[in-house]
């Protein structure tokens, strides 16, 4: 893993199928941080993934031109995007600190939650659901277990953080 840091790489995983495409910032045992590169010459916020189920980390010739392309253009990554990933309380905390806003979703890609922190223990994580028109819709519990990807700054995200009334912040 070491080799690929600050670099453009692909994860697929033995259970998903779909393929995360971004520059590699952090890892831990468990979580990986990357600066998503969700199409084209394009970054789109940041994306950990848990590190299980890996099927593969490539890198290839395509990869490597797309990310000569995104650093033409003067996108970077740098020290300040590392956040803790050390587990999960540290990365949600971390968030929801600094950004307010996530994005979870379980094994299956076919939905996505967000919102916001509002309590996290070993047994559940409950988060303040964010729905597409920017309006909070109550208490969402998760398993922390089942959480396989967390998202976050991301355009859509920041998008919705737009119309967020004030008071809800």
């Amino acid at each position: 893993m070491e080799q690929y840091l600050r670099q453009l790489i692909a994860i697929e995983f033995q259970d998903k199928k779909e393929i995360f495409t971004g520059f590699l910032i952090d890892y831990s045992d468990d979580w990986i941080l990357l600066r998503n590169n969700p199409v084209d010459y394009i970054l789109d916020g940041y994306v950990i993934l848990k590190n299980k189920n890996i099927e593969a980390i490539h890198r290839d010739q395509d990869l490597a031109f797309t990310e000569k392309v995104i650093r033409l253009k003067g996108l970077k990554t740098n020290a300040e995007d590392i956040i803790p990933i050390r587990d999960l309380n540290s990365i949600l905390n971390f968030i929801n600190n600094q950004h307010g806003i996530f994005q979870i979703s379980k094994k299956s890609a076919k939905s996505a939650y967000l919102g916001k922190l509002i309590s996290l223990t070993d047994e559940e994580l409950t988060i303040d659901f964010l729905d597409t028109r920017g309006q909070f819709g109550g208490e969402l519990g998760f398993n922390p277990e089942k959480i396989r990807v967390i998202e976050f700054d991301t355009d859509y995200i920041n998008s919705l953080k737009l119309v967020i009334p004030e008071n809800q912040k």
